[in-house]
């Protein structure tokens, strides 16, 4: 796993336990709290790609309504998975981590300038906020690992066709966390 970095989609309180609370979110938690412990124990960065909106946002004003408006509790990580002063924090005001966000030029600039090359995947949502920065990347040259058991969204349906997406459209390799901790632990950095 040349290079690689952890990328934590919008698990953030008012998707888990506020305004757009996702149920399915609670059983990932414990799965990214692993990954995220291990990225750090191997030395790889962890990169949380967080909605912060302002009210007159797109998703905000004509889709989703009011949710992690910048600067509020709904916008923080949850406690669960808190960042530390070594992770990295990019906010995004989009479905996608790497629009009009400092995200593509930070896994550039890491590994000592010679940048990631596999970005990890997980987070909420499997179909909206995950395939859109994987595609981000995918179109970026990044190779991209999605934890499946630490993605999840609303609906079992959306999830798993989701998941098919991402594998199909932006060959995207599904791999449970502890795989891809295996994986950590035995590969090339």
């Amino acid at each position: 796993m040349k290079n690689a970095a952890v990328v934590i989609i919008d698990m953030l309180n008012d998707f888990v336990t506020g305004d757009l609370k996702c149920e399915r979110a609670q059983h990932i938690i414990p799965n990214l709290k692993k990954l995220i412990e291990a990225a750090r124990k191997h030395s790889i960065p962890v990169i949380y790609s967080n909605d912060a909106h302002y009210p007159q946002d797109i998703e905000v004003v004509r889709k989703w309504g009011k949710h992690a408006i910048k600067g509020t509790k709904g916008a923080e990580v949850i406690p669960e998975l808190k960042p530390t002063e070594k992770d990295f924090i990019v906010e995004k005001r989009t479905y996608s981590g790497f629009y009009d966000t400092g995200l593509d030029s930070l896994l550039r600039s890491l590994y000592k300038g010679e940048g990631v090359k596999t970005v990890i995947l997980g987070g909420l949502h499997t179909h909206i906020c995950v395939r859109h920065t994987a595609a981000d990347a995918f179109f970026r040259g990044y190779r991209i690992i999605i934890a499946k058991d630490g993605v999840e969204t609303f609906r079992q349906e959306d999830h798993e066709q989701g998941l098919k997406y991402l594998e199909n459209v932006y060959d995207a390799k599904l791999m449970t966390v502890d795989e891809i901790i295996e994986e950590m632990g035995t590969k090339p950095r």
